[in-house]
């Protein structure tokens, strides 16, 4: 078969590889002047920063398994000393997971959590949870506690992980997020956590190895899939490909910018319309030294998004000082909307508070705001708010005749990580050379 793949990040390289090593002749159109998705490394000075994805945990086997076939290495995240937690205007310290709140609020924190795992073990296969559908995670979380510090955790915990205020979230969406990582520890977690290690070199070179050898043609934006003739054409901003089968490997906004012949079946074009991306902006500011490791502070924070909801320690395999700040969900639309000057007073001024008067002058300071980015339009993951995803959940794979479609949001298991994008890149070749007559 010809086929041809719309997408150049893991999940679409994924599935070109699977297909060229079956034989089949694969084609790889991008919008982008570049390969990666939602990967992006970028070199300042003499290292190497990830302005997207960069973390694995230890239980994504497939990313394990690529880095070693790809001869790319791992490093830990340093996680050592306190933490600290910033709610209310309040700061406070702590060590271990669990942050320093009141001992009732901890203890109506751990119950939660608790209930939240109950919950995630009695889901269904698939999205078959229409009571949970209707709420949003902040409707459930309200109805079972009732201590501001725990929501504003559990808050924060929401909109670094989906990039969105739990308001917005539906509580399906988010138990079925968390059931696809083995439970909510492992999506927050550093030590045995999604944050384990990153990548030496940056996670963009994972697309770039996986590229080569593949016919990958970059900016051509797609433009109109068309299915009515014996084969598929697809029109790009660079002319017209013919194939048997069609891999469309972006977010499912995307996808539904695309023009259809026939028409989509009207789920899956719901679907598309309804599942936006999540904001997040990344910021990293680099130094001269780890100065927080003097004063034995991991660099992880904690706080109420003003403007950061989470912050870690950046540093860089060579010894390149850094802190990584996530602005995400609302407070991410409110700090975009600043002058450039602004963002930067307002985050320098933010982790100033946290680390002391060295944090205010980095060597360099990187801002990327993902819902700018018009090939991915925010970051990380696309979200669905209540009644999506027990309504039109079933269109997120399902094939609609020659079209198949991968991504990370189509993934069972980390889903939203780069773990589920590989793994949703299998899925969809091995649904494409069942397809083959030969």
């Amino acid at each position: 078969m010809d086929v041809l793949i719309v997408g150049a990040g893991l999940a679409g390289l994924t599935a070109a590889k699977a297909l060229t090593r079956a034989g089949e002749q694969v084609t790889v159109v991008e919008a982008r002047d570049r390969v990666g998705g939602r990967t992006l490394t970028q070199t300042v000075g003499s290292t190497s920063i990830d302005l997207g994805a960069q973390w694995i945990g230890p239980t994504q086997e497939r990313m394990h398994a690529l880095c070693e076939a790809l001869g790319i290495e791992t490093f830990p995240t340093f996680h050592h000393g306190a933490k600290i937690l910033d709610l209310d205007g309040k700061l406070g310290h702590y060590s271990g997971n669990t942050p320093s709140l009141h001992p009732l609020a901890l203890i109506e924190l751990e119950v939660l959590l608790r209930r939240m795992e109950g919950q995630i073990s009695r889901l269904s296969q698939g999205f078959n949870e229409p009571g949970l559908d209707v709420l949003t995670m902040g409707e459930w979380v309200r109805q079972r506690t009732r201590t501001q510090s725990v929501r504003r955790v559990v808050t924060a915990a929401v909109r670094v992980v989906l990039g969105s205020d739990p308001d917005t979230v539906s509580a399906l969406h988010f138990l079925s997020y968390a059931r696809a990582a083995g439970g909510i520890r492992p999506l927050i977690e550093i030590e045995d956590g999604a944050q384990q290690d990153r990548l030496v070199g940056g996670a963009q070179q994972l697309c770039e190895r996986l590229a080569e050898g593949l016919d990958v043609r970059l900016s051509q934006p797609v433009r109109h899939i068309d299915q009515s003739g014996e084969r598929v054409v697809v029109t790009t901003d660079g002319g017209q490909h013919t194939a048997d089968r069609i891999i469309v490997a972006i977010s499912p906004v995307l996808a539904g910018r695309i023009r259809y012949s026939p028409e989509l079946p009207a789920s899956r074009d719901q679907l598309c319309q309804r599942m936006p991306m999540g904001a997040t902006t990344k910021l990293i500011a680099l130094y001269d030294r780890p100065f927080w490791r003097e004063a034995s502070l991991s660099g992880e924070v904690v706080a109420d998004g003003r403007p950061f909801t989470v912050v870690f320690d950046n540093t860089t395999p060579d010894g390149t000082a850094a802190l990584v700040g996530f602005i995400v969900g609302e407070p991410a639309r409110r700090f975009t909307a600043l002058p450039v000057h602004q963002q930067r007073t307002e985050a320098l001024g933010a982790l100033t508070r946290w680390f002391g008067p060295d944090a205010r002058t980095p060597v360099e300071l990187v801002i990327k705001d993902w819902s700018e980015d018009p090939w991915t339009r925010g970051c990380p993951v696309g979200v669905c708010g209540p009644l999506t995803l027990s309504v039109h959940g079933d269109a997120l794979t399902r094939p609609v005749d020659r079209i198949h479609w991968a991504g990370t949001e189509t993934a069972s298991v980390w889903t939203g990580f780069m773990e589920g994008a590989v793994r949703s890149g299998e899925r969809a070749a091995s649904e494409v050379l069942r397809s083959d007559p030969s």
